[in-house]
């Protein structure tokens, strides 16, 4: 065998660099994205070699094919040796005490661990922020995560969390393989921030010419012939590690140059036309049988192993025997590795002198940690596959009767040497309590991969099926992950293997998981009502079956068929003792009596047994509080909607109930845009969106609110696409009454741009689906735009009856937001025709109203509509209504409103000084100029902005020139949105 130096990076000039000026110009994003041995990791250690001399940290994470329950264990380990770059524990953020237990290796130079949070999800994203927290404070640093195509479901959250808003001085790099894989390496919730550098590497097989030169430098030599060079490209697809790996295999005396057809014989004898593993098998043959044991043990594993482990697996006969308690040298097998089993414990014998001279050939390479295994996964496979399926077994036998010894049995990695083994009975009882361990430590989405991992192979006996199916659907009603799930278990319900009860409970399951992680009413609602028919023998489960669908917020049926399938849930509950139930079906009563304004609904809520003794009763009136507190919201009870939310969180915490006080957080955001509370608004519901990507449910409060900011700031694009975002996008699978406020807002934008039309014909859409449903006090929201779209489009016979029909629809419903939209349709239909006067009055009496409730930015508008109105009656208390409604805008930040009223006051001869803003000095903006630096940051032209901001175009241009001058840049491009 010949002895070749180590592989030079040939061929990659442009990445290099490419890689080089992102990391060095933070905050960046770089994914270094080729398939397998193309040689992403020598891309990045090449390019981590050749960073500018300097004060940054490089963190190396790595992503495992098997992996243990160990949530963003990549970035963890990654995060484990910076002791030594840390501030004292007092300036650092405090809520980097809550990595504590995770990396306590550091415990010593954190801050105090706060307290703990009983919302796992809550949990998690303190967790997130504490993570970044540590980053930005041991920056410049550049962190390294190997394999990301390997990475679990936690890890690529944690990933896009840190990724989307990176500390200044972070530069995240990541290695991934695609293979065939559609969407994006860290998921399609990742969105690219405008201020940081989004950069993906690309790695390319080798042409001819890159060929020549890696393996002129591995031989050293540069008289390779052509058709040498031609035959090599064309035997490793000029792929760098098959290229490495054949070279290596060549012997050592290469004929010369002036015998080109022998050095073509060369590469034939090697005996490595295409395929790695034939070159791994050369190399493998000289070794010693020792060495060799070392390396098919090492591929047996999988996961880079400490040595005695190595040594157990591949059978040496001086290894100490495992029949009985495990040797010392294996100690605690960790969570993410086969075992750490540290050189120099136990017999060092045989074993070990092949491991140093698998070592010392190359075959083998040492990981952190004392660790040996491959250097890339295809090696692994190429040595695995050549190993005799009786010597395979066995391996895999000795390998579980090591890894069962340790303290810490790695039960992932148990139940795949089971399955290797044969084993079935220990790969089904290995795999399921992986699942348990999983679940039980939070990681949902390892639990879920185990399960479908097991029920995806054809050997599973049929007995294990039905209780794995059934596990995976709880798992998954109760997680967050359920692409997968979903996919797994419709392919299960198209089998007869399950039971009909066990086949009823995983349908009813799967109608959840997509009706609330997957945010899809119109897919989940037909799989609970078909779960129904399957579950009449178990009525406690067919009563939550119904309850669930009498949620009149969900799907497209009425009012009525809701009613009904409340009533079928409650008689059920009257056969059951079942306090637990009974208190479930209660609470979805009381949220439909508030949702749909009716007067009974705070006795309804009076009957929640808040006090009862049992957790499990307290868990669902704490699922009730916080729907209240939603449907308080959204008829505008916002006094009882606090109070509800106090009451809801305090019975959360009490008992655990985590997805309900999520949902109260978002919900929340809600209640403070309406009741006017904006200062900071768009980037608290920002943030909570962060932790909210993988379910849209919890979500849509937070888009429609972000649509409506930036609808009153007139970013017209950012508004659609949040409109979208909060349910427009498939308004029948979405929450109705947000969805039916984001038409609202959509309507309005229409208006606001002059496309009546459109605004015409999204008011219908969306009164029809109001109509359809029978619930009118959710229309708030929407009804008056509606009824001035149909106006302006000529239509007043529609705008007219649509008045008529919502008057009679909210009477006698306790739903003071609906009265108060009611009053300012009315304003709207009287000020389309020649009822001024009455409009005025309307719009003042809706004024009033809405002030009450309070919601100030309603009021502002209904206060718009007045001053209008009087305007047209040549009523001098116009130009004071207009100058309150500016000054109610300017004070919420609704810059675009506000600049429509000011436009009509300088138009008419008032004028309005903008509020000054607050801050002082020479360089200071003032309130106008930051406005026109915002719009200018997000992109928009001065035509653009003119109109957003009624101001004429030569206007803009010089606000424009002031700006650039007072911040002392050059280019539009470097105007950042101010504070």
């Amino acid at each position: 065998m010949s002895i070749v130096p180590p592989p030079p990076l040939v061929g990659r000039a442009t990445e290099l660099r490419a890689l080089i000026d992102a990391v060095t110009r933070p905050p960046a994003v770089v994914l270094v994205e080729g398939e397998a041995g193309i040689g992403k990791t020598r891309l990045v250690r090449a390019a981590l070699d050749r960073l500018p001399s300097g004060d940054r940290a490089v963190l190396l994470g790595y992503c495992h094919q098997i992996r243990e329950p160990f949530p963003y264990g990549p970035v963890f380990e990654a995060l484990r040796d910076i002791r030594g770059r840390l501030p004292a524990a007092h300036r650092l953020n405090p809520v980097t005490g809550a990595l504590r237990a995770h990396l306590p290796e550091l415990a010593g130079a954190l801050p105090p661990s706060p307290q703990p949070l009983d919302d796992p999800r809550a949990e998690r994203h303190r967790v997130f922020r504490a993570i970044r927290a540590l980053l930005a404070a041991v920056g410049p640093a550049v962190l390294v995560v190997e394999d990301l195509h390997w990475a679990d479901d936690g890890t690529l959250d944690l990933l896009r969390f840190l990724t989307g808003q990176p500390p200044q001085g972070l530069a995240v790099v990541a290695t991934c393989r695609r293979d065939g894989v559609a969407g994006p390496p860290l998921g399609r919730a990742y969105r690219h921030q405008p201020d940081t550098a989004n950069v993906v590497v690309r790695l390319a097989p080798l042409d001819a010419s890159g060929v020549a030169s890696l393996a002129g430098a591995l031989l050293e030599r540069s008289d390779l012939s052509p058709g040498f060079v031609a035959r090599l490209h064309e035997r490793t697809a000029g792929i760098p590690f098959v290229v490495e790996e054949l070279v290596r295999s060549l012997p050592a005396s290469l004929p010369g140059a002036d015998d080109p057809d022998a050095l073509d014989r060369a590469v034939d004898r090697a005996g490595v036309p295409l395929l790695l593993r034939e070159a791994m098998a050369e190399r493998m043959a000289g070794l010693s049988p020792e060495a060799a044991r070392a390396v098919r043990a090492a591929a047996v594993l999988r996961l880079p192993a400490g040595e005695q482990l190595i040594t157990v697996v591949g059978g040496d006969p001086a290894a100490p025997s495992h029949a009985g308690p495990g040797p010392a040298g294996l100690g605690s097998a960790g969570l993410g590795s086969a075992g750490s089993g540290a050189a120099g414990l136990g017999s060092a014998g045989l074993g070990s002198a092949g491991l140093a001279e698998a070592l010392r050939a190359g075959v083998l390479h040492e990981h952190p940690g004392g660790r040996y295994g491959f250097r890339h996964a295809l090696a692994q496979q190429a040595v695995y596959a050549a190993i005799p399926g009786p010597e395979r077994r066995s391996a895999h036998v000795r390998a579980m009767a090591a890894l069962a010894t340790t303290e810490a049995p790695p039960l992932v990695q148990l139940a795949f040497h089971a399955r290797q083994a044969g084993d079935t009975d220990c790969w089904v009882r290995h795999g399921t309590s992986a699942a348990q361990q999983a679940a039980a430590l939070g990681d949902t989405a390892l639990a879920v991969e185990v399960v479908e991992g097991m029920l995806d192979d054809p050997d599973l006996p049929a007995r294990d099926r039905g209780p794995l199916v059934l596990m995976l659907s709880r798992f998954a009603a109760t997680g967050l992950s359920h692409q997968r799930v979903v996919r797994l278990l419709r392919q299960v319900l198209r089998g007869d293997f399950l039971s009909r009860d066990v086949r009823g409970e995983v349908r009813l399951n799967l109608g959840v998981v997509l009706s609330n992680q997957a945010g899809d009413a119109a897919a989940g609602r037909p799989e609970i009502m078909a779960a129904l028919a399957e579950l009449n023998d178990r009525p406690t489960l067919a009563a939550r079956g119904w309850a669930s669908m009498a949620m009149p917020e969900w799907g497209p049926e009425s009012l009525a068929e809701h009613a009904e399938w409340m009533a079928r849930a409650e008689a059920l509950v009257a056969t059951a003792d079942n306090p637990e139930l009974s208190a479930a079906v209660l609470a979805n009563r009381a949220s439909f009596e508030m949702t749909t304004g009716s007067p009974g609904a705070f006795d309804v809520a009076a009957r929640l047994p808040a006090e009862d003794p049992r957790a499990g009763v307290r868990r669902e009136v704490a699922r009730a509080y916080c729907n209240l507190h939603d449907s308080a919201t959204t008829v505008g009870l916002y006094a009882a909607a606090e109070r509800f939310a106090r009451e809801g969180r305090r019975l959360a915490l009490e008992t655990g109930a985590q997805y309900p006080a999520f949902l109260l957080d978002a919900s929340a955001i809600r209640r403070e845009w309406l009741t006017g509370r904006w200062d900071g608004l768009r980037d608290r519901a920002a943030s909570l969106g962060e932790s909210a990507t993988e379910t849209p449910l919890i979500a849509v409060d937070l888009w429609l609110v972000l649509g409506l900011l930036a609808l009153a700031t007139g970013e017209w694009e950012e508004a659609v696409r949040q409109f979208h975002r909060a349910g427009l996008d498939a308004p029948e699978a979405r929450n109705a009454p947000v969805v039916t406020a984001a038409a609202g807002g959509l309507v309005d934008l229409h208006l606001a741009r002059g496309a009546v039309d459109e605004a015409a014909a999204e008011a219908e859409r969306a009164v029809a689906r109001l109509r359809r449903k029978g619930v009118w006090v959710w229309g708030a929201s929407l009804v008056p735009s509606a009824v001035v779209a149909f106006a302006r489009a000529g239509r007043m016979g529609t705008a007219a009856e649509l008045v008529d029909e919502y008057a009679a629809g909210i009477a006698g419903r306790v739903a003071p937001a609906a009265h108060a939209a009611l009053d300012a349709a009315r304003g709207a239909l009287a000020a389309a025709g020649p009822g001024l006067a009455d409009a005025a009055a309307f719009f003042a009496r809706a004024r009033e109203a809405y002030a009450a409730l309070p919601q100030p930015y309603a009021a502002a508008r209904s206060a718009e509509g007045e001053a209008r109105s009087r305007l047209a009656l040549g009523d001098g208390a116009a130009a004071v209504v207009y100058r309150e409604a500016a000054e109610s805008y300017g004070r919420l930040g609704a810059t675009h409103d506000a600049a429509r009223c000011r436009r009509v006051l300088r138009d008419i001869g008032v004028d309005v000084p903008l509020p000054r803003g607050g801050r002082r000095g020479a360089g200071a903006l003032s309130q106008r100029e930051r406005e026109v630096a915002r719009l200018v940051a997000l992109g928009r032209t001065n035509r653009e902005i003119a109109d957003v901001l009624f101001l004429s175009t030569r206007t803009v241009e010089t606000h424009v020139a002031t700006v650039l001058r007072k911040l002392g840049v050059r280019s539009r491009t470097q105007i950042a949105p101010p504070a």
